[in-house]
């Protein structure tokens, strides 16, 4: 079948720090431009997925962990399935374990309170639109975090992402658990 790949026959490499089998050069790497969406997007997107955690760290400092250019590349350290991120002009470049890349412009950095990125670029087949907001609530001296995926794309693409709902909300609850051990510690 054309564009699926033998996971055994992908030789092993160490990215990130990692180990991880990626597809072969070509599966995956056309990458396409997505629709420019704006904030209201948040609230609008045929699919949106919103995941809830808290944390005992203070929003100045969850924010910071975001948001700041020069810790972009720590987002492999803590959330589940970033093997790099790296800073770019307005925004960065995400690429996720198999392979899948991401490049994102922030739309709204709003210190303490909330972190806003689209997807611009990516090469995740069915993909037409795509934004990520970060909403920080302080909350008994920690943060109450929400986290909004918000997205377009084919019949079968927005499908997948309702299905992958449960496995996405462990992402984001290990992912948090995983800042917070960093900020607090």
């Amino acid at each position: 079948m054309a564009g699926t790949w033998d996971r055994a026959a992908v030789p092993a490499i160490r990215y990130a720090g990692r180990i991880e089998r990626r597809p072969p050069r070509g599966v995956m790497s056309m990458a396409h431009s997505l629709r420019p969406v704006e904030l209201d997007f948040a609230d609008t997107a045929p699919v949106r997925l919103v995941f809830g955690a808290g944390m005992a760290a203070d929003p100045a400092a969850v924010h910071h962990a975001l948001a700041d250019e020069d810790r972009t590349a720590d987002w492999a350290q803590w959330f589940t399935g970033v093997v790099a991120a790296t800073p770019a002009p307005g925004g960065r470049q995400v690429r996720l374990s198999g392979g899948t890349v991401f490049w994102e412009t922030v739309l709204a950095d709003d210190p303490g309170r909330r972190y806003t990125y689209r997807t611009d670029r990516t090469n995740a087949p069915g993909a037409r639109a795509l934004l990520e907001d970060w909403r920080l609530e302080p909350a008994g001296g920690g943060t109450r975090i929400l986290w909004t995926v918000a997205a377009d794309g084919t019949a079968a693409y927005r499908a997948f992402l309702r299905l992958a709902r449960p496995g996405l909300g462990r992402v984001f609850r290990r992912s948090v658990r995983n800042l917070d051990r960093t900020l607090v510690h």
